[in-house]
C-alpha cells in the first residue's frame, strides 16, 4: 500500500525479483488506474500554467503604472506634437556645429526612434544631412544654434514651431541650441529633452532625477546622463497620442503660462510660434 500525489491509498503489485523504487511502485498499477491518476494530475498543472500565462502581462504592466505618477516620475502631456505616423526629416545647420558634435546630436534621435512602436506615436525622425539655412518644409525639423540663453531662467535650448492649422500639430520646427552649450554629453541631453517636447511632453522640474528626460538640468554644460526616454516618458507619449486620436488641442500657450506649481525656472524651453514666411 502506498499513497499517490493526492494522498489516495493504492494497492500495488509487482513481479517476484523485480526491484522498484517507492516512486515506481506508486505508478506500477493497472492501465485504468494510471490513466485516471494522470488525468487528475494534469488538470491542476494545466490550470496552474494557464494562471501563470495570464498573470505575466499583468505583472509586467503593474510596476510601470504604479511608478509613473505625473509630476513625481512622469511629465504631463499636452504640448506640441508631430502628426501621428509621420516621418520627420531632420537637418542640422552646417555652420553651427562641429563635425565631432554630430554623433552627440544624432544619438538621442536614435534613442527616441528605438521606442517608436512602444510609444504608439508612429513618429520617426530621419536624419537627412546638413542644411545651409533653417527649412520651413512640411515635417521638417532643423537643429541649429541661436542666442536663446536667458540669464534669469537659465534656459539654453528652445523649440520654435509653426502650425499651419493653428493647433498643436506642428508643420515644421527648429530646435535652437545656445552657443554657450558646448559640453557634448549635455548637448545629447538637451536634444533628447527637446525631442520629448516634439512628442507632446511638458517639462517636469518636480520629477525625480532620472525618472524622465523632461526634468531640469542642474546647470548649463553639466550632463544629467539622460540620453533618451525612460519608461515613464514612453507611457506618457503613448497617452498623448491616444488623446490625439480623439481630439486635437489648440496651439499650446507660451511655456511660462503652462509651468506647474512648484516648478523651478531653470533651463526652461519656451517655444516660439514662428509666423509663416
Amino acid at each position: 500500500m502506498c499513497r499517490d500525489f493526492f494522498g489516495t491509498a493504492r494497492q500495488t503489485s509487482w513481479r517476484a525479483g523485480e526491484v522498484l523504487s517507492p516512486i515506481h511502485r506508486c505508478v506500477a498499477e493497472n492501465a485504468g488506474e494510471t490513466k485516471l491518476s494522470m488525468k487528475r494530475l494534469a488538470l491542476p498543472l494545466i490550470f496552474f500554467a494557464t494562471f501563470l500565462v495570464a498573470l505575466m502581462p499583468i505583472a509586467a504592466q503593474t510596476p510601470a503604472v504604479a511608478s509613473c505618477k505625473v509630476s513625481v516620475q512622469a511629465p504631463a502631456f499636452g504640448f506640441w506634437t508631430w502628426a501621428p505616423s509621420s516621418t520627420v526629416n531632420v537637418y542640422i545647420l552646417a555652420t553651427d556645429f562641429q563635425t565631432g558634435e554630430l554623433p552627440y546630436l544624432l544619438a538621442p534621435i536614435h534613442n527616441w526612434n528605438s521606442v517608436l512602436e512602444a510609444t504608439g506615436s508612429g513618429v520617426k525622425f530621419v536624419y537627412l544631412g546638413a542644411t545651409s539655412a533653417p527649412l520651413h518644409c512640411e515635417n521638417c525639423l532643423t537643429i541649429m544654434r541661436g542666442s536663446v540663453f536667458d540669464k534669469t531662467r537659465r534656459h539654453a535650448t528652445e523649440l520654435r514651431t509653426y502650425s499651419a492649422h493653428r493647433d498643436q500639430i506642428m508643420t515644421y520646427a527648429s530646435i535652437v541650441v545656445d552657443p554657450m552649450l558646448t559640453n557634448p554629453k549635455a548637448l545629447t541631453n538637451a536634444i533628447a529633452h527637446e525631442l520629448g517636447h516634439n512628442l507632446g511632453l511638458l517639462d517636469c522640474f518636480t520629477c525625480k532625477q532620472k525618472s524622465t528626460v523632461m526634468n531640469q538640468f542642474k546647470a548649463v554644460n553639466v550632463s544629467n546622463d539622460m540620453e533618451g526616454p525612460t519608461a515613464c516618458d514612453i507611457a506618457q507619449v503613448r497617452a498623448a497620442y491616444k488623446e490625439l486620436a480623439i481630439h486635437v488641442r489648440p496651439s499650446p500657450q507660451p511655456r511660462e503660462l503652462l509651468r506647474d506649481e512648484g516648478e523651478e525656472p531653470i533651463d526652461d524651453d519656451s517655444p516660439i510660434v514662428v509666423p509663416k514666411p
